[in-house]
């Protein structure tokens, strides 16, 4: 692997970027005509335009991406996460062509890409599992038997769905005949499959996840667990590790499952398990992300393990350097996803020129980003400004150095989600947090405008 193809865009198409130049391996970066005065177009070796800028006519365009590879010489692809990067079709036809594709094989990526049978794989693994249907349900009949012994309220939800979408809840009989149709429907225009299965919703519950690494020697470590309970409409906002809300037992138990159904899989590369944490503290495999994730800085920081760089060695067909003994977990990391949103109007997207772009720095802060004053934030494509993470030696210190950050980013000519977070960082059920799932939400509804002066 000499050439690595970054087949996305923004701050991890940055981010990617400089792990392949930390270990000596040029870069291409391919970028649509809205992103032509893009960082990642600038950082990269050789950049090449692959597309108009809706993302199907060039970030999801494979015969484009695979065309840019041939030209350039690239002999990898690293997906980043969205567009592709969970495609195992695209995955496949890499490998069919010689390319090496920096994730999971494509076996991997179908089995757990696909809701039902991940289940099914984490059954295997006895890792405890949210009570649901026995697979996919396709009559009306007996999809209602199932939620009636289930239970209602119960989630509805598209097997190929992901990121929060093709969920559907039905808390009676009436909404579940009325709902049952209209998720398939939508499944099948969304995902192009309209299967679903069923789940029993666990109500007010916590989002934990726990990052993995494996290796193409059936070597396996977990680096700990990010906490992301703090969502809007199930789109993350704030994370943090180490889990507020964990004991040390809860917290080996479910790092262990992790590492148990990732093995189940024959799984490697880096990858997410995620949890649903209920008031009882049970925890339930929900599903797993077989790619970097956003919030992998969170981990990064809390234990010095360079995530894209050990996805990049482990394609390689490296060894993990790392046994679980060698990992440690040192003080307290949050990360806040600044969008180009306003949250005063249901952080509708905000998209534009920055008329100036200013971030934090000072100790203990880290920012990711693909933006610069004067750049143009594209409507095409999520909202993304930038990654604020901060540490601290607790949680207590990190909220500190939180509320110092913010302070210090100033960001004009679009809206930002700025004053969201440093209303959360003042907020007492944050603070303690004392909050799950539907906290954000149950605001929102209560016309909270997260303005400072509230």
């Amino acid at each position: 692997m000499q050439k690595v193809l970054i087949a996305n865009r923004g701050e991890i198409a940055v981010r990617i970027i400089r792990a392949c130049h930390d270990l000596g391996l040029q870069t291409v970066a391919v970028y649509s005509q809205a992103d032509a005065e893009a960082l990642h177009v600038l950082h990269a070796d050789e950049a090449i335009c692959i597309g108009e800028a809706p993302s199907h006519k060039s970030y999801l365009k494979i015969p484009n991406i695979l065309s840019a590879c041939e030209i350039t010489g690239a002999d990898a692809i690293h997906p980043g996460y969205g567009f592709l990067s969970e495609n195992a079709k695209f995955a496949s036809i890499c490998e069919s062509c010689g390319l090496n594709f920096i994730g999971p094989s494509p076996n991997a990526i179908a089995l757990l890409g696909d809701k039902a049978k991940a289940k099914a794989t984490a059954k295997a693994a006895k890792c405890p599992v949210i009570p649901g249907s026995n697979g996919v349900v396709t009559d009306l009949k007996s999809a209602l038997q199932d939620a009636k012994e289930l239970g209602f309220p119960i989630f509805i939800k598209a097997v190929a769905g992901g990121g929060g979408k093709g969920i559907r809840i039905a808390n009676d009989e009436g909404e579940f005949t009325r709902q049952f149709a209209a998720a398939r429907t939508e499944a099948e225009v969304s995902f192009g499959n309209p299967d679903v299965y069923l789940e029993k919703m666990i109500l007010n519950p916590r989002h934990i996840e726990v990052q993995v690494l494996g290796d193409k020697y059936g070597n396996y470590i977990h680096l700990g667990e990010r906490d992301c309970t703090t969502q809007r409409r199930r789109q993350k906002l704030i994370e943090e590790a180490p889990s507020p809300v964990l004991s040390p037992n809860l917290r080996q138990k479910i790092g262990q499952a992790a590492v148990n159904v990732v093995k189940e899989a024959n799984y490697f590369s880096a990858g997410t398990v995620e949890f649903l944490l209920d008031k009882d503290q049970n925890f339930y495999f929900m599903e797993v992300n077989t790619r970097i994730q956003v919030e992998h800085t969170v981990t990064e920081e809390l234990t010095g393990v360079d995530l894209v760089i050990e996805q990049l060695k482990i394609a390689q067909g490296a060894k993990l350097k790392y046994k679980q003994k060698d990992i440690s977990f040192l003080g307290h990391v949050i990360q806040f996803r600044i969008n180009a949103e306003n949250p005063l109007q249901n952080f509708t997207p905000s998209p534009g020129k920055l008329e100036y772009y200013l971030p934090p720095g000072g100790p203990s802060v880290r920012v990711d980003s693909a933006c610069y004053s004067g750049y143009t934030i594209p409507p095409n494509y999520d909202s993304m400004i930038a990654k604020l993470i901060v540490k601290g030696k607790d949680r207590s210190e990190a909220i500190a150095i939180g509320k110092r950050a913010l302070r210090e980013f100033h960001i004009g000519g679009v809206y930002s989600t700025i004053d969201f977070h440093r209303y959360m960082l003042e907020d007492p059920q944050f603070i303690n947090a004392d909050f799950d799932l539907t906290y954000i939400d149950s605001l929102i509804a209560q016309g909270h405008q997260f303005s400072r002066e509230e």
